[in-house]
């Protein structure tokens, strides 16, 4: 498909997203290699709104100064993440797809008030051991130079002969020398709570019968609200002048539930750490936090 450049404005009640999600939810088999989708979707400026912020930091555990959640801008373009996953143009069903690792990279301050210009688009197939993995892009500029960019990788489990390059990025990290820093206590409506922040009400978070017709016996906490809370509980305050973050999701975290922060001794503005279950013995995810001290 040619590329194809569409401006998102307004973006898409939730509502929308909702039926496009059901109407995804059959697709058409094909034969041979999956088409990576054209599509470039646009919003050309949307404000990093004070009250917005303060809400999603309310819920992942960020403090006001800490200035702007590195992970904040990815909340403004998940609504069309799903636009990309519920076209005609994917090839796979939305709700199979997996969300498997996040790699984030800010260039600049982030500041309320900023308009930013989003852009998202479906960057790569990758090749996985488990399947039919994809990339999804998402590009943020501000008067026109590109300060904060991320990349999300999402697999279709069961896919034969994948296509792409071989997955190779996961996270290495040395389990021994973690230390448990952190207890979280994470309450049965975190999902619901979470969802009114960031847009996202699959229903594998917000409700166990929901998450029970996924095949989970409970809802799960969604991976962006962990990566969110392992940042909120390490990121300097005074803001960000530059910064990048990786995290690899791993088993799902059943609501309600504990869980724990674990971290690698601290060596200067990095921090290397997996949240894990209280025991110490199965990991949620992994991740990397790098800043550019001020």
């Amino acid at each position: 498909m040619d590329n194809v450049t569409q401006i998102v404005d307004p973006p898409p009640s939730r509502t929308r997203l909702l039926l496009d999600g059901v109407r995804a939810l059959r697709k058409p088999t094909f034969d041979g290699a999956p088409v990576l989708p054209g599509e470039r979707l646009v919003r050309p400026a949307v404000e990093l709104r004070a009250a917005d912020i303060t809400a999603y930091g309310r819920a992942c555990g960020f403090r006001r100064e800490q200035g702007v959640p590195l992970s904040y801008p990815h909340v403004l373009a998940f609504p069309l993440h799903l636009m990309l996953l519920t076209r005609p143009s994917f090839p796979y069903p939305a709700s199979g797809m997996v969300h498997l690792a996040n790699r984030i990279r800010q260039h600049q301050r982030l500041t309320e008030g900023q308009a930013l210009r989003l852009e998202v688009y479906c960057a790569r197939w990758v090749a996985h051991p488990k399947g039919q993995a994809l990339s999804i892009a998402t590009r943020a500029y501000g008067a026109g130079a590109l300060v904060w960019e991320s990349d999300s990788l999402y697999l279709r489990r069961d896919v034969a002969s994948p296509v792409g390059e071989p997955w190779g990025d996961a996270l290495p990290l040395e389990a021994q020398g973690l230390a448990r820093t952190q207890r979280w206590m994470l309450p049965a409506d975190l999902g619901r709570r979470f969802a009114k922040v960031c847009g996202d009400y699959n229903p594998i978070h917000t409700s166990v019968i929901g998450a029970r017709l996924f095949g989970f016996h409970r809802a799960i906490a969604h991976g962006m609200w962990t990566f969110g809370r392992a940042l909120a509980s390490q990121q300097p305050p005074g803001g960000l002048d530059s910064a990048e973050a990786h995290c690899d999701f791993k088993l799902p975290i059943f609501l309600p539930g504990q869980v724990a922060l674990w971290n690698a001794p601290v060596t200067g503005p990095r921090r290397e750490f997996e949240v894990r279950n209280l025991a110490g013995d199965k990991p949620h995810m992994r991740g990397l936090f790098i800043w550019t001290a001020r």
